[in-house]
């Protein structure tokens, strides 16, 4: 046989010192494709333009997101010519002299217009060429789809703002509970002046205080004061419990001491498993003294921080109940009771501890207002009334700004001056 090993020449495969080459070219060849293909069918848009803003070059990308064909915009239509009215103003005083300033600007939300008239929300990112002589040559911008974004952020948006109507609608909520937990007005005593406040800490959560002013028998009335552990719906309920629970007690024997024992049956009965559930009280019993003047006043304390009392005279002093125990905690809580003599110019002032635990400045989780910063306000303002009194310490409460971040309730009575 004739046939030989072959070579180049004479057909067969080429020799090893003749394919490096070719491969060399081929690999070339491909790379180059390869380029220009990822150029032209990147996942974002590229777009070259002269220092003037005109469109040198432009991939097939940014081109089927605008819906333009290249002849419309290579060297006919500038990069601000794509964005909208409002993107062309924005380019004009803030892009533009930045990218010029800096020489690169990344990330900058813009709209594009496309063909059809429609929107393209787009960040943009820009970064000039400078010639050998420091000038620009060349601007190259990367454009990134933004549509997902902005349905993020628009979604977002929408979920933020259904947030803070819900946020609004809690509040508004909160705050008709609180209301029907406090009496809408307080009676009318002969012979008396009476104010209160309900300072709310927080418009998010329904508050634990309770305050009441109301008739009994013929002659006499009944008041209290009191605090329920914790915030929100289970707080109300309680509070809701005690205040009525208060009232029928009282028609039912109005001495101070049985009515808060029969509170305290009822909140231990109620509440005595895995959420025990306990509150302070002040309820007191006012009866004209038909005899001297003035009122009688007998107070029972179940745990509740002192009375004021404000004398004519100008002196203060706190109306201790010692010993009183916090009601509903244990099944016979001791309940301590005291009485005083309320003549024309005195004023007694029963208050929740919201107003002395509240915080005197931002700074300093100790720095509590305390009872005897109270004792020193009181004697500034004796002699006074119960409106005045009511009114300095609404006063003293806004002084203290988030600083309180307890609810506070204050009852003020007082016989008026001849």
């Amino acid at each position: 046989m004739t046939g030989g090993t072959g070579n180049g020449a004479s057909g067969g495969p080429p020799s090893p010192e003749e394919r490096p080459g070719d491969d060399r070219a081929a690999s070339s060849a491909l790379l180059e494709d390869s380029v220009e293909d990822l150029y032209e069918h990147a996942p974002c848009g590229f777009l070259s333009t002269l220092p003037d803003g005109t469109i040198a070059k432009i991939n097939a990308t940014l081109l089927q997101w605008l819906g333009h064909t290249r002849g419309d915009l290579v060297g006919r239509r500038t990069f601000s010519d794509l964005l909208t009215v409002g993107g062309r103003i924005y380019h004009e005083t803030h892009f533009g002299p930045l990218l010029r300033m800096q020489g690169e600007i990344s990330g900058i939300a813009l709209e594009l217009e496309a063909a059809d008239g429609s929107r393209l929300p787009v960040l943009v990112t820009s970064t000039v060429k400078s010639g050998s002589d420091g000038q620009p040559v060349m601007i190259r911008t990367t454009v990134f789809d933004a549509r997902d974004r902005r349905a993020y952020e628009t979604e977002l948006l929408r979920a933020r703002q259904e947030a803070e109507d819900e946020r609004a609608e809690l509040m508004r909520l909160n705050a008709t509970l609180q209301q029907t937990l406090l009496p809408p007005t307080l009676v009318s005593v002969p012979g008396l002046d009476v104010a209160a406040h309900y300072h709310i800490a927080s418009p998010d959560k329904v508050g634990g205080d309770f305050y009441d002013l109301f008739p009994l028998a013929a002659g006499t009335w009944g008041l209290f004061l009191g605090d329920v552990c914790g915030k929100g719906a289970a707080a109300a309920a309680v509070t809701s419990l005690a205040r009525y629970t208060l009232r029928a007690a009282a028609v039912y024997d109005p001495d101070p001491a049985a009515v808060l024992t029969n509170l305290n049956t009822v909140l231990n009965h109620e509440y005595n498993g895995d959420d025990p559930r306990f509150c302070t009280v002040v309820f007191g019993l006012l009866t004209p003294d038909t005899d001297h003047g003035g009122f009688r006043v007998t107070l029972a304390g179940g745990g509740h921080p002192p009375a004021l009392l404000l004398r004519a005279d100008g002196s203060v002093a706190h109306l201790d109940t010692p010993g009183g125990q916090l009601i509903g905690v244990l099944p016979d809580a001791h309940i301590a009771t005291t009485t005083v003599h309320l003549e024309a110019g005195d004023t007694l002032l029963l208050h929740t501890d919201g107003l002395t635990e509240a915080h005197t400045a931002a700074t300093g989780d100790d720095d509590r207002y305390g009872d005897e910063a109270l004792l020193d306000f009181a004697r500034a303002l004796a002699p006074t009334n119960a409106t005045d009194t009511v009114a300095a310490i609404r006063e003293l409460l806004d002084t203290f700004g988030t600083g309180v971040d307890d609810d506070t309730a204050v009852l003020a009575i007082s016989v008026p001056r001849p």
